[in-house]
C-alpha cells in the first residue's frame, strides 16, 4: 500500500500511555507470561512451537482452560501465545537439536525498557497476529486429513499474497475513516460498509446480486480476521450475530445466494469495528512503512512558523486547530505572532494559504499580541490581515484600509479558500456574496497586483451561478492575464 498524498493528520495518545495498553493486550500479556515460565525443560519442536505435550501446561501457567467465547481450547491459544513470544524475541531458541529454550533478549524489555521498546515488541507481535489472520480456516482441513480424507489444495482458492493485500486494504480504509473529520472518528463502523468499501466499484448505483454476494463473502472472512486481531489490541470487534451466519446458510441450502440482506434499523448485528488508540498508532507505523505520509498531530510542535503555516495547509480544520494550539503553547504569544507574521509573507503559489492559517492561528492568541499586528499595517501583504484582527478585537485607531487593500485582500481570501477547500459551499457563497455586494468588482478586480488575480477571477467565473455574473468574471480574468502578458 502506497500513495504519496498525505493523509489527514492523526491524534495520537502519549507514547508512555500506549505501552500501558500494549502491555495489557490479552495476546502480547500471554507471550510475556509464557517466556517467563519457559525453563531448561521446556521443549519445543523443528519451528520452534511447543511440543504438545507441553501445551496442558502452559496454558495452565497461562490460567486457561476449557474453550474461550470464540471456540478457541486452552491449548491453541497457549500454541499461539508461545508463537508470538518466539517472534517477538521474548523467548530463544538455545539448541535447535535438543529442542531448548531460554528467555530472549527482549523479555527483559517489557519491564526496563522504555515506551518505544515495548511498542516496538508490540508491532513484532502485530505482524505476526496479521499473518495469522490472513490464513483460512484450516481446522476443517485439518480434520479432514486426520480421517484420511483426499485434500485437494488446488481447490482451496487460497492466495496469501492476496489475502494479506485485501487485509491490508481494509484496515487502510479503517484508518482513513479514522482519522478523516468526516468519518465516524472514534465510533465504530458496520463490518458491511468496511466490506463494500473493498468490493462495490465507486460509480455503482444500486449493487448486483453478484457483488452483494461478494461483499457477504468478504463480511464472512472479516468476521474471522477481526476476531483474531482484537486480542493483540489492534481493534475492538463486535462480532456478527450468530444468527445471522444460520440463516445465510439456510439461504444456500434453498438455492439461494447467502447473502443476507442488511437491515439498517439493527446494522450492528452484522458487526461493528473501530481502532484503538494502540490500533491507530500500529496502523500509522505499518502505513509509514509502506511508504504513505501519515501526519500525526503535534509533528510540528518544534518547527518554526514557515513549516507550521505551510504544513497544516492540507490539513482539515480542526486538526490545523488543533496543531496550531500545540505549537502556540511551547511560545510566548507575542514573540509567536511576530513569527507567524513574518512566515506569512510571500508571492508564491502557497503564500494566500499561509495568511490564512496564519489569521486562524493569530485568533487563538491574546490581545497582548496587539502591538505586532500594529507593526504590520502599513505591509502591502499583512495590513488588511492585521486590521481584521484589531477590528474583530474592538482595538481603537484602527487606520481605515484602502480601496487597493480591500481588493487585495479579497483576491487574497479567495484564492486561500480555493487552496484550502477547492470549490466548496462556503466559498461559493463568498463569491455570491462579493458580486452581490459590489457591482462594479469585476470591472476594479482585474486591476489588483496579486500574484492569483487571474486564477482567482477564472475561478470565480466556474463557480457564480449566474450566467451573466459569470461572464463577466471570465472577462475580467482575460484582462488580469492580457495585463501581465499572460
Amino acid at each position: 500500500m502506497s500513495d504519496s498524498s498525505p493523509l489527514p493528520p492523526v491524534r495520537l495518545l502519549p507514547e508512555a500511555e500506549l505501552a500501558r495498553q500494549a502491555l495489557a493486550t490479552p495476546l502480547l500479556a500471554r507471550a510475556a507470561r509464557l517466556a517467563r515460565w519457559a525453563g531448561p525443560d521446556t521443549r519445543v519442536g523443528a519451528g520452534g512451537e511447543l511440543v504438545e505435550e507441553q501445551l496442558p501446561a502452559a496454558a495452565e501457567a497461562l490460567g486457561l482452560t476449557g474453550q474461550d467465547a470464540d471456540g478457541d481450547d486452552a491449548a491453541a491459544l497457549a500454541s499461539e501465545a508461545w508463537r508470538i513470544a518466539l517472534d517477538a524475541g521474548l523467548v530463544e531458541i538455545v539448541d535447535e537439536e535438543q529442542g531448548t529454550v531460554a528467555a530472549g533478549e527482549d523479555l527483559a524489555l517489557l519491564t526496563s525498557g522504555g515506551p518505544q521498546d515495548v511498542l516496538g515488541i508490540w508491532l513484532t507481535a502485530l505482524e505476526s497476529a496479521l499473518a495469522d489472520a490472513s490464513v483460512p480456516d484450516l481446522d476443517g482441513i485439518v480434520d479432514a486429513m486426520e480421517a484420511g480424507e483426499r485434500i485437494d489444495f488446488a481447490e482451496l482458492d487460497w492466495d496469501p499474497d492476496a489475502e494479506a493485500d485485501f487485509l491490508d486494504g481494509v484496515l487502510g480504509n479503517l484508518y482513513l475513516l479514522t482519522v478523516s473529520e468526516e468519518g465516524p472518528g472514534d465510533g465504530p463502523v458496520p463490518l458491511p460498509a468496511l466490506a463494500a468499501s473493498m468490493i462495490v466499484p465507486d460509480d455503482m448505483g444500486e449493487p448486483t446480486n453478484d457483488v452483494l454476494e461478494q461483499v457477504s463473502d468478504a463480511m464472512m472472512r472479516l468476521d474471522d480476521q477481526f476476531r483474531v486481531l482484537e486480542p493483540v489490541g489492534l481493534v475492538e470487534y463486535q462480532p456478527v450475530d450468530e444468527a445471522l451466519m444460520t440463516d445465510a446458510e439456510e439461504a444456500v441450502a434453498d438455492g439461494g445466494t447467502g447473502a443476507p440482506v442488511v437491515d439498517e434499523t439493527d446494522v450492528t448485528r452484522y458487526g461493528m469495528v473501530r481502532l484503538t488508540p494502540l490500533g491507530l498508532y500500529g496502523m500509522r507505523a505499518r502505513l509509514r512503512d509502506a511508504g504513505v505520509v501519515t501526519p500525526s498531530v503535534g509533528d510540528l510542535v518544534d518547527k518554526g512558523a514557515d513549516v507550521l503555516l505551510d504544513g497544516t495547509g492540507g490539513f482539515p480544520p480542526a486538526a490545523a486547530q488543533a496543531e496550531t494550539e500545540q505549537w502556540l503553547a511551547r511560545r510566548e504569544p507575542l514573540d509567536a505572532a511576530r513569527e507567524l507574521l513574518a512566515a506569512a509573507r510571500g508571492a508564491d503559489p502557497g503564500a494566500p494559504l499561509r495568511r490564512l492559517r496564519c489569521q486562524q492561528a493569530l485568533s487563538l492568541v491574546g490581545a497582548v499580541t496587539e502591538s505586532a499586528l500594529r507593526e504590520v499595517l502599513d505591509d502591502a501583504e499583512l495590513g488588511g490581515l492585521a486590521r481584521v484582527w484589531l477590528t474583530e478585537r474592538g482595538a481603537t485607531d484602527v487606520p481605515a484600509p484602502s480601496q487597493d487593500m480591500v481588493f487585495w485582500l479579497t483576491i487574497d481570501t479567495v484564492a486561500a479558500q480555493l487552496a484550502a477547500e477547492g470549490n466548496s459551499a462556503e466559498l461559493r457563497a463568498l463569491v455570491e456574496g462579493l458580486a452581490q455586494q459590489h457591482g462594479g468588482f469585476f470591472a476594479a478586480a482585474w486591476r489588483v497586483e496579486h500574484p492569483a488575480t487571474p486564477d482567482v477571477l477564472e475561478a470565480m467565473g466556474r463557480i457564480h451561478p449566474d450566467k451573466r455574473v459569470a461572464k463577466e468574471a471570465r472577462k475580467a480574468a482575460f484582462k488580469a492575464r492580457s495585463q501581465r502578458g499572460d
